[in-house]
């Protein structure tokens, strides 16, 4: 493998314990490799060359895990970190495993389970800041419905924005520098999760008391899985001053939630996704919330995560060959070439400038007549891709 698209960290690849530490089991299949322990997972992402690892409350620490073996696992973990270098620039909560969150978790109809919910998340968040993290994701897996006999959807919203509403201020009164990520999915494990595109998340987080503290944590798979274009959401919440985090693996369109290997299906989607990225200058975690196929062993797992972080950096050359490439700047500049015909429109109202608008003169026909080479475009894209210019 050439060397120069070999992970470092500098790259800010992160993977979650959940990720590398994936032990292969699903709906219809008993495990495939052994449980490594969290530490040993930080050793495995040393060793591949990752900036960051990221977790679940109960992927580090056992739901039922009494004080001295907590402390032991933190311990342990801790020196993981130490040894490898490896950081925790993300935290998160898991409100969808055990069976007290089977209607949910900040959305539940059971006060208790709501409460219970609360209180696991201020522990987790205690966590996740003594570790280092500084961005807090929220994904609402059992957060939704099978059927809308169960529950009000309005009242589902209350209860959501209660908790973070809640929770925003617990970070603020304890001191913490931590902004939160919200994660959208539009169904599994629940039929149908609330908030379930990145698009919905951005509306609703701009009726949270603290929406300057909340954002997004986009991933592939969660918009790809409902047949949406995910560069789209990934530039509206950037755009809004809202991309906190992004989760980066793929998936084919209407499946279920497959998480493979980042540019393993839609390499195309996954180029413009980092072309954007690095034009923007987005300066986050690039984490990898995929998982390595059933079929690996461990030494499989490293070759998956190693792909992963590989993927993103050959990508991100391509788009620089992209921009270099003289051919296909000469038809963006076509495509985009303006006479400066209309620099009077342009700009803030003015009843001038609508007035001015509403004389002008245009030639319709010749504006539909008018060629726009984006078949051209795109296959000198591919083939720029397939390595061939």
């Amino acid at each position: 493998m050439s060397d120069k698209y070999n992970p470092q960290p500098g790259n800010r690849f992160t993977f979650g314990l959940w990720t590398v530490g994936n032990i292969g089991r699903d709906p219809f299949g008993e495990p495939v490799r052994k449980q490594l322990t969290p530490a040993e997972i930080v050793y495995l992402l040393g060793e591949v060359g990752a900036y960051g690892v990221n977790f679940h409350d109960n992927d580090l620490i056992p739901i039922d895990a009494t004080p001295a073996q907590s402390a032991q696992i933190k311990k342990e973990f801790k020196k993981a970190l130490a040894d490898t270098g490896v950081v925790v620039p993300m935290a998160t909560t898991n409100l969808f495993s055990d069976p007290a969150f089977k209607d949910g978790a900040f959305t539940s109809n059971d006060p208790n389970v709501r409460a219970y919910a609360l209180q696991k998340t201020m522990n987790a968040i205690d966590l996740g800041v003594e570790l280092g993290a500084s961005t807090y994701v929220f994904w609402g897996g059992r957060e939704g419905v099978e059927t809308d006999a169960s529950k009000d959807p309005l009242e589902a919203g209350k209860r959501f924005r209660e908790a973070l509403n809640f929770l925003c201020s617990y970070v603020k009164d304890q001191g913490y520098d931590l902004r939160f990520a919200l994660e959208a999915k539009p169904n599994e494990p629940r039929g149908d999760i609330y908030l379930s595109t990145t698009g919905a998340m951005l509306g609703f987080i701009e009726t949270l008391e603290h929406s300057e503290m909340v954002g997004v944590n986009p991933e592939v798979a969660h918009e790809q899985m409902a047949g949406l274009n995910f560069l789209h959401h990934v530039a509206q919440a950037w755009d809004m001053g809202k991309l906190f985090h992004i989760d980066l693996n793929d998936q084919a369109f209407g499946r279920y939630d497959q998480d493979f290997r980042f540019g393993a299906v839609n390499l195309k989607s996954a180029f413009f996704l980092v072309k954007f990225l690095e034009d923007v200058g987005y300066d986050g975690s690039l984490h990898f919330d995929a998982h390595a196929y059933r079929t690996e062993d461990y030494e499989g797992v490293k070759d998956f995560a190693i792909g992963c972080m590989r993927m993103y950096a050959i990508l991100k050359e391509k788009a620089e060959r992209w921009h270099a490439d003289a051919e296909i700047q000469a038809l963006v500049a076509a495509i985009n070439a303006d006479d400066g015909k209309t620099d009077a429109f342009k700009g803030a109202y003015s009843a001038d400038k609508a007035a001015a608008l509403k004389s002008a003169s245009f030639d319709r026909v010749a504006m539909g007549a008018r060629g726009l080479p984006y078949e051209r475009l795109d296959q000198l894209t591919l083939e720029l891709l397939m390595g061939v210019r």
